[in-house]
């Protein structure tokens, strides 16, 4: 067994599986351009169907309006959730059953739900830009292919809270959580980018 697998290999193992309301931290290394240093939270996950994200921490230089047409005034970032389905808009909000049909993932946290609703909530003033993220796209994995992954070492699995998504910083997104983890993680929070410079 290699040191990468040595410090992190249990992780999966002490998760149990996958489940709705966790985050995968791209392993430091990770070469895909699609989710180097990406922080993703699992929005659904089934044998069936497989898994279904959004990365947390990529801004894109985007405004509501630019998306959405007759959308009110509202000042948040567009993040890109994925490369999947990158012509739909996702959201996630802590809103609760204020927004109808909305899936929950924590205690505090919300994935979806009526749209024109929440529109017209915003458009009266009732929502906050610190109370939802939007999201271009998705991220996407066949059933098994994320647990392969997970196997392969390249993502590290922890549990998401409110906090990551609406108070902490999205470009320290990936680093802070890492440190919040403690032990070999925050030795891995340090790591750069290029392995050559480690």
């Amino acid at each position: 067994m290699s040191d990468k697998e040595n410090v992190w290999s249990y992780e999966f193992e002490k998760e149990k599986g996958l489940a709705a309301g966790q985050l995968l931290l791209s392993e430091p290394f990770m070469f895909d351009e699609n989710f180097r240093r990406t922080v993703v939270l699992v929005c659904e996950h089934t044998e069936d169907n497989g898994t279904v994200g959004l990365i947390l921490n990529k801004p894109i230089n985007l405004r509501l309006n630019d998306v959405v047409e007759d959308f009110p005034p509202f000042k948040a970032k567009i993040f890109l959730g994925g490369p999947v389905g990158t012509d739909t808009l996702q959201f996630l909000h802590s809103l609760g059953d204020k927004i109808e049909n909305s899936i929950k993932l924590t205690d505090s946290l919300y994935w979806g739900g009526n749209f024109e609703q929440l529109k017209q909530m915003i458009h009266n003033g009732e929502i906050t830009d610190n109370e939802v993220r939007f999201f271009l796209g998705y991220s996407g994995w066949s059933p098994k292919q994320l647990e392969d992954e997970l196997k392969d070492n390249s993502w590290i699995v922890t549990q998401a809270t409110s906090k990551h998504i609406f108070n902490t910083p999205f470009d320290d997104l990936w680093r802070t959580t890492m440190k919040e983890m403690g032990g070999v993680y925050n030795t891995m929070a340090g790591y750069p980018e290029n392995p050559a410079l480690n």
